[in-house]
């Protein structure tokens, strides 16, 4: 046996999620003609909320999903409510300097929409309030944490920086950047909450329903699912990593990407304890593709991305590759030595997108036609709070601030660096390299 076939032996692959089964019933798909207000395209976290608050401001709203209400990302990700924004806090600063204040606002805005919409519709879905923690496991990405901190805390994020043992994070965890707002969920309960929450709303939901086009005309826009065709006012695109799947998204506004995650057999508490992992943060590293780790309700703990792929070809349901379950393996036993006979037990992904500015975008493609992305790894905050800001907008309601900052003019995109296979395999040779010589002060 291989030393990558002994590392994942035992795992449980599945193409679904291991957080949640599916749900045991979905909602009808389209038959004939439907005449409505808006359409929004996508079931997911954006795609949810923006239906959500449509159907709050008494907008007649559609919503059309492939397969059925957060079977994407929605339930897959590692459950991170968090006011992170994706990438270095310093090449933020360089890239967008006149944004970066603005962005922040949103992000950390995003947070408190989220805790608001969980307790308005009593959604059960494990959630601590830990905060989390953007964190070093070298001394070189010490002083870039350092850095950072200062970056976001001078632009307004609620954020310190803070060392590891002293607070409470596990031997290999230096220190870092704790963000205070969020926590850790289980994002199939939160995704399983929303979808609830969108039929109870009076909102029209078609699930199984597959969008082929989206046609714009001076009646209004048409959209066509392959048993039906709906006429609307206005149309959102919030189908998020499947957005290039439709002929009229701007191109290149975002590269899918397929994260993986492993889980190990439950921990024995005081083995826990034991590693320094006191206050149950959840950890995410400074890696150019981050590491993720982070202790779930079943004393489990959760290993995630480190090896990304871009996405080629169709983005259906698929298996993470046992490859990348290894790396994630090796990664959990070099961060968690004292676990190293733990066991991985269960490995699932899912498909995110990647935008060129690393920030969430929102604009309109053509008349009527709207776009809207808030994923970047981050989604599970940002894109219900952007999917109602977005709403609210449609609805007549001026434009909110955090929307306003983020709105692109003009639907044009530079390629994402996220959309080269070659380029993401060479980041996660850097991020060895990284581990290996970090020590010596890289």
């Amino acid at each position: 046996m291989s030393a990558g076939a002994a590392e994942t032996a035992g795992i449980e692959y599945t193409s679904f999620s291991g957080w949640i089964d599916p749900p045991a019933e979905h909602a009808p798909a389209v038959e004939g003609e439907i005449e409505t207000d808006a359409v929004v395209v996508g079931g997911g976290y954006l795609g949810m909320g923006t239906a959500l608050r449509l159907a709050e401001r008494g907008i007649d709203v559609t919503l059309l999903e492939a397969q059925f209400c957060g079977w994407g990302a929605a339930s897959r990700n590692a459950g991170y409510l968090t006011n992170t924004l994706a990438g270095d806090a310093r090449m933020l600063a360089a890239l967008h300097p006149r944004r970066l204040r603005g962005a922040i606002r949103f992000a950390d805005s995003s947070v408190t929409y989220s805790d608001a919409l969980i307790e308005r519709h009593g959604i059960e879905c494990d959630y601590e309030r830990t905060g989390n923690v953007i964190a070093a496991v070298t001394e070189g990405q010490l002083r870039k944490s350092r850095q950072s901190a200062k970056i976001l805390v001078g632009a307004g994020a609620d954020a310190e920086f803070v060392l590891g043992r002293e607070f409470g994070l596990p031997d290999a965890f230096l220190g870092g950047i704790f963000e205070r707002a969020g926590g850790v969920i289980n994002p199939g309960k939160y995704a399983r909450g929303l979808r609830d929450a969108v039929l109870k709303s009076g909102a029209k939901v078609f699930e199984n329903s597959p969008v082929g086009e989206i046609r714009p005309g001076p009646a209004g826009v048409v959209v066509t699912t392959p048993n039906g065709r709906i006429r609307a006012e206005r149309v959102v695109i919030a189908n998020n990593a499947h957005s290039r799947d439709l002929a009229i998204t701007p191109p290149r506004m975002s590269a899918p990407v397929w994260v993986s995650l492993v889980e190990t057999e439950p921990i024995e508490p005081e083995r826990l304890l034991a590693t320094g992992w006191t206050s149950r943060v959840g950890i995410s590293t400074h890696h150019l593709v981050l590491e993720s780790f982070r202790i779930t309700p079943r004393n489990t703990i959760l290993v995630g991305v480190r090896n990304a792929e871009a996405g080629r070809g169709a983005l259906g349901a698929r298996e993470v590759d046992p490859r990348v379950a290894a790396d994630l393996v090796r990664g959990f036993r070099q961060r968690f030595p004292s676990l190293r006979d733990v066991a991985p037990r269960r490995a699932w992904g899912g498909w995110i997108a990647i935008t060129p500015s690393w920030l969430p975008v929102v604009g309109e493609a053509t008349d009527n036609v709207y776009y809207a992305m808030a994923c970047n790894g981050h989604g599970l905050a940002q894109a219900p709070y952007l999917g109602a800001l977005l709403a609210d907008r449609l609805a007549g309601g001026t434009p909110h601030e955090d929307l306003r900052n983020l709105w692109r003019p003009r639907p044009w995109f530079t390629p994402s660096p996220a959309s080269s296979s070659l380029l993401l395999r060479a980041v996660w040779e850097l991020d060895r390299l990284s581990d290996r010589f970090g020590r010596r002060g890289d």
